[in-house]
């Protein structure tokens, strides 16, 4: 397990999920907000195991991304190991810690089952519509992705702010460096829910939005990331606006 340090906000751990939370202390986090693998983008066994590239991608794209790591699980493994991390986030979150986590409508059922029983209090989806998703034959456009937002018990509120439950971020290709990477604007939006100045988990960091989302709106962030690449990449990209 290595760690980068950038900054005095912004910490990458570079491992195994699981492995890395286990190493973090109790009640020392003040929201869980992360982007897991949905082991998605097909219908049988062999259509989710290909290529996130071409599971996620429109044909014809052009631009390549370094490899996803960990987005090959069946339903029934997706659903214990999701559980088994979100019930170490919930040990690391203090009481009161506001939990948000992506999905997208194949794992909608699943993830929302793995929140409620690793302890936390499943409180609403909110939907991300996406303007650019791919147009489907004959059937409904699939142009949103979805929120789970949870709490570790009563949630501490921080803001007066009412917000929306719908937000519509289009993805900026020009700036997304990770296959599934979600935009910053939607994750500065998101940031909301979490005390100002305080301390953001993620497990699964990927292209480092979510540390990019939390230094720009006065938070800090622990990250971790399986992938050497993507940690280096995070890292590399934070520095940028340290």
């Amino acid at each position: 397990m290595n760690c980068l340090k950038i900054g005095k906000d912004t910490v990458i751990y570079q491992g195994e999920a699981l492995s890395v939370l286990h190493s973090l202390p109790s009640a020392s986090v003040d929201a869980v907000i992360t982007d897991p693998p949905y082991s998605t983008g097909g219908m049988t066994l062999a259509s989710k195991q290909q290529d996130p590239c071409k599971k996620y991608q429109n044909s014809g794209t052009k631009k390549t991304y370094p490899a996803m790591l960990g987005d090959t699980r069946d339903q029934r493994s997706y659903t214990f190991w999701a559980t088994w991390w979100l019930s170490e986030c919930w040990r690391i979150a203090r009481e009161g810690s506001p939990l948000l986590v992506f999905t997208d409508w194949r794992q909608l059922p699943t993830i929302t089952d793995a929140i409620q029983a690793a302890g936390w209090l499943w409180r609403g989806v909110v939907v991300w519509q996406k303007p650019s998703a791919r147009p489907a034959i004959g059937e409904f456009r699939r142009e949103a992705e979805f929120v789970i937002y949870g709490s570790k018990g009563k949630p501490s509120i921080h803001s007066r702010r009412c917000f929306p439950g719908v937000f519509k971020c289009p993805v900026n290709a020009a700036t997304k460096v990770h296959i599934t990477g979600k935009p910053v604007a939607l994750l500065q939006e998101l940031m909301g829910v979490v005390v100002d100045g305080g301390t953001v988990l993620d497990p699964f960091l990927g292209g480092g939005t979510t540390a990019h989302a939390a230094l720009l709106t006065g938070r800090k962030c622990i990250g971790v990331e399986l992938s050497p690449e993507y940690a280096k990449l995070s890292a590399e990209r934070l520095l940028e606006i340290v």
